[in-house]
């Protein structure tokens, strides 16, 4: 492969123009750092008509919601780039990003918000309706459906759990076991404590009507009326950028997906290299995804003070006037030191203003 050419460096590049992408290169273009955003456009949640749970934006739409964080980013100086970024490699004591359309950029950090995609069932139709009234958050779409008779596709590891969460917004709530298999007898203990209905059989298809789900096929031929369907897809993490550093997905211990594993700021295995938002955190929604890129960003940001900071100490011990080479107590630095810390005391000198005749300290 050709490697692209390098074009400009900055302090971050950020890989990712979502939620999580945006909040950090915010957060570092308010820092005052040199930050570029390269996004490919392919917002996960474009289906859907609301972001929700955002305070004061609650219901905005998420293309809206991007169009407001990059005009908000560029007010502070930071860039962003609609380009898809295919690589990211070592170079130069630090990384170069590269992108689809040839172009690469080089960077003292890296800050990777790339999503992930979501894998559903084999269910024809439920692609059609993912993120209307095919739905698998509660706390993003419970509301919008609240009180209507709400199906659980079953056959996942979260599938219990999500049949008792949609239980808080509706009363109204059928689990299809699907492909799942026998439920424990503990487990139809809790759905019947809770009134949630559960019907067996494969699930084939869906009913809709007037451009809205009416209900869910089962391999019997049997219609059963649910005005949404809940459904846990296996997410998986797009971190192909990251193979060029090493760098892979991996299966999430919740057994949901793949997803980048990175401490608590957001830090991966790679010294300088970042991650956030559904990458590494499959169930974040978009507040949390916003909350980890700041997160992020701010441990970025004081990396590079530290970098910064080790670099300055380095110059001021490498170039001495009058002195030798690494020497820090050479006769310039001596007196630039005795000036900041004693003043006008230094060396013997009377502070000015003193009263005439008044004794030394």
């Amino acid at each position: 492969m050709t490697e692209n050419k390098v074009s400009e460096e900055f302090d971050v590049v950020v890989v990712g123009g979502g939620a999580a992408g945006l909040a950090g290169a915010l957060t570092l273009a308010r820092a005052r750092r040199s930050v570029l955003v390269v996004d490919s456009g392919e917002p996960r949640n474009a289906p859907a008509a609301g972001a929700h749970g955002l305070l004061s934006r609650d219901g905005v739409p998420p293309r809206e919601l991007l169009r407001i964080g990059r005009e908000e980013v560029a007010g502070y100086g930071g860039r962003v780039v609609s380009d898809r970024a295919v690589r990211a490699r070592r170079g130069d004591g630090g990384f170069v990003v590269e992108t689809g359309s040839g172009r690469g950029f080089r960077a003292r950090r890296l800050l990777v918000t790339t999503g992930l995609v979501d894998e559903l069932p084999e269910v024809p139709g439920l692609r059609e309706r993912w993120g209307r009234d095919v739905l698998h958050c509660p706390y993003c779409h419970g509301w919008e459906v609240r009180d209507a008779p709400i199906g659980v596709l079953g056959g996942g590891p979260l599938s219990l759990h999500q049949a008792l969460l949609f239980r808080q917004w509706s009363p109204r709530v059928t689990l299809f076991l699907h492909t799942g298999g026998d439920l424990a007898e503990e487990q139809w203990e809790r759905l019947a404590a809770r009134g949630i209905a559960v019907v067996d059989g494969e699930v084939t298809g869906l009913a809709v009507e007037d451009d809205r789900l009416a209900g869910v096929r089962l391999a019997s031929g049997r219609l059963v009326p649910v005005e949404a369907l809940a459904v846990a897809p296996r997410m998986v993490a797009r971190s192909e950028v990251l193979s060029g550093l090493g760098l892979r997905a991996v299966e999430h211990p919740r057994g949901i997906g793949t997803h980048v594993p990175s401490d608590a700021s957001g830090l991966t295995e790679v010294a300088g290299v970042w991650v956030a938002g559904n990458v590494t955190d499959p169930l974040a929604g978009v507040p949390l995804a916003q909350a980890a890129g700041v997160q992020a960003a701010m441990a970025i940001n004081a990396d590079l003070v530290e970098a910064d900071t080790d670099a300055a100490v380095a110059r001021r011990r490498a170039v001495v006037s009058g002195g030798t080479a690494g020497d820090v107590f050479g006769p310039a630095e001596e007196a630039e030191v005795s000036a900041r810390v004693l003043g006008d005391r230094r060396h013997g000198l009377d502070p000015v203003g003193r009263a005439e005749g008044a004794e030394r300290p």
